[in-house]
């Protein structure tokens, strides 16, 4: 195994690293500056684009070159030939505290996004659908920090996870009508240190990656919600994870550079870079597309 800094970007809030297969390029975001990178799997050929807010998690589209992406004010359509969002849906426009956070799409197009207190602290979020047609549906709620949601390869199982409750959730899942039901924990989260439960991803042996932030750790579960693995981090806030590379056997982690509130802790120079794991052993699936 060998542990690179693929960019060294400093992103206040790195998050949401997604692989496209199409174009063989990563995207990843800074979720406070409110801004969308791309590069290749080498970290090269970087651009970025600039959404008008704080952004929580994307998707790319199936239909043209662009993403739908999720900003605390809501949901929005974003043009990468034109750099131009659109908002088509605020789900809680009466919670002004609140903002959508992490997200990921199923394997008939749908986007799971959940929301968040910005404060961390009390029960205000939901989890949400948006299905191809725009159309949004709330999926359950009292959530204080939405995170993690995935999918497993035969896709009967939804993860999720509010980062403060020190568990992993797994969902039935129905895939044909979009639906969860009888959530339980899958796993728990030694925060002994610390660390809490952050972004996810599942890969094609059916193993969950999380990211175990504030606490310098990736942990690999088994789908019986044993611990596999332990990765350690030469940072402390990782966030995010994803396979990707050209054999989808690269696992890129995302970090943050500044903690969102002050009682959360700093960390070294390394900071807010985008790392690439090489040599793992393992592959990824790809990421699937919003809409039809």
């Amino acid at each position: 195994m060998r542990i690179e800094v693929l960019l060294d970007v400093k992103t206040t809030l790195g998050e949401g690293p997604v692989w496209d297969v199409n174009q063989q390029r990563l995207y990843f975001i800074d979720s406070m500056d409110g801004r969308v990178f791309r590069c290749t799997a080498e970290g090269t050929e970087l651009r970025a684009w600039d959404v008008p807010g704080k952004i929580g998690s994307m998707a790319l589209r199936k239909d043209g070159e662009g993403a739908i992406v999720s900003l605390q004010d809501g949901f929005h359509r974003l043009d990468f030939a034109t750099g131009e969002s659109e908002k088509f849906c605020d789900p809680e426009p009466d919670l002004p505290a609140n903002r959508l956070n992490d997200g990921k799409c199923d394997r008939r197009g749908r986007f799971f996004v959940g929301s968040m207190d910005t404060m961390e602290e009390g029960p205000s979020g939901a989890l949400y659908r948006v299905d191809p047609d725009f159309s949004v549906s709330k999926v359950d709620d009292g959530i204080i920090c939405s995170n993690g949601p995935c999918f497993s390869p035969d896709d009967k199982t939804f993860y999720f996870h509010d980062t403060w409750t020190g568990e992993i959730w797994a969902y039935d899942y129905e895939i044909g009508t979009g639906e969860v039901s009888n959530r339980r924990t899958f796993a728990s989260i030694d925060g002994s240190n610390g660390g809490a439960a952050d972004g996810s991803t599942v890969d094609a042996e059916g193993y969950l990656w999380n990211a175990l932030v504030y606490d310098s750790k990736l942990v690999r579960f088994a789908p019986d919600g044993s611990v596999d693995r332990v990765i350690e981090m030469p940072v402390k806030k990782v966030t995010s994870v994803n396979f990707g590379g050209p054999n989808m056997d690269v696992l890129y982690v995302t970090s943050m550079a500044k903690p969102p509130l002050p009682r959360f802790p700093g960390d070294g120079v390394m900071r807010g870079s985008l790392f690439a794991i090489y040599e793992l052993g393992v592959q990824g699936v790809p990421e699937p597309r919003f809409g039809a």
